[in-house]
């Protein structure tokens, strides 16, 4: 049964005088994928920032299955179960693709980040990395380092690794930003499989229209950093705040 996992409270930044995310309260269940829309400078990624524990509010607060997470810092708050790809990037840039994954799931696992627990009698961690890199096609790069990888294989690997850490609520930011045409669908197809699993909650950060369309359970607009509109993707994106602060932009760039 589908039940609240993740909520914001008034949720606020400032910069100087600048609001950046004002009084922003929502609630994300699992087994829903949420997608944040809204112009450019609207406050999706600082919102993101606010949730993931990258900067600290200036007012509300952040909520996890019931608990106060707002003073936790990104370690904690990724130990609590959100798991937001970017943090978990060049994690050891000099690394394999595959040692990369297999020190996530040992970090999970509260193996530590520890060479000498990097042995192949850990068969179990291998098996597990070696399933997720298969998922995400990086398997016949598993060897490669990391630092080596192209853009578009680095972001498969930033999914990879999320799956890997197995959070409660996944956060994506423009997964898809600077991938070609033939990488970009194996990241989108892997956010449709987690959604398809109902038992996680998945925000979406994205500008791209028709992925939203293919993906969003529900769409919640940021304009200005305020919350202007929230509910069914097809009334939200007809809705005038929509047409005005995002599609019509869109369109101009067009």
């Amino acid at each position: 049964m589908s039940r609240v996992i993740l909520q914001t409270h008034d949720l606020t930044v400032r910069f100087g005088g600048h609001v950046a995310v004002d009084h922003v309260s929502c609630a994300f269940k699992t087994g829903q994928l949420t997608a944040i829309v809204g112009p450019n400078g609207a406050g999706k990624t600082t919102y993101f920032n606010l949730i993931s524990g990258q900067i600290p509010s200036s007012e509300g607060r952040v909520e996890l299955n019931g608990r106060d997470i707002t003073k936790g810092s990104v370690s904690q708050r990724c130990d609590l179960g959100i798991g937001r790809a970017f943090q978990l990037t060049n994690l050891f840039p000099n690394l394999s693709v595959l040692e990369n994954v297999r020190l996530v799931i040992q970090s999970k696992a509260k193996m530590g980040f520890s060479f000498f627990s990097m042995a192949d009698g850990h068969a179990e961690i291998t098996d597990r990395a070696i399933a997720v890199l298969e998922k995400v096609k990086l398997y016949d790069l598993r060897d490669q380092t990391v630092s080596a990888l192209s853009h578009g294989n680095q972001r498969k690997l930033e999914v990879a690794m999320l799956i890997a850490l197995d959070p409660l609520v996944y956060m994506f930011d423009e997964p898809t930003a600077g991938m070609s045409v033939d990488e970009a669908p194996v990241v989108l197809d892997l956010i449709a499989e987690l959604k398809a699993e109902k038992d996680r909650t998945i925000l979406l950060v994205e500008h791209k229209m028709d992925v939203i369309r293919t993906l969003a359970d529900r769409i919640i607009v940021l304009h200005n950093g305020a919350l202007a509109a929230d509910g069914d993707p097809v009334e939200v994106m007809a809705s005038d705040v929509v047409q005005e602060a995002y599609m019509g932009k869109e369109l101009e760039d067009v």
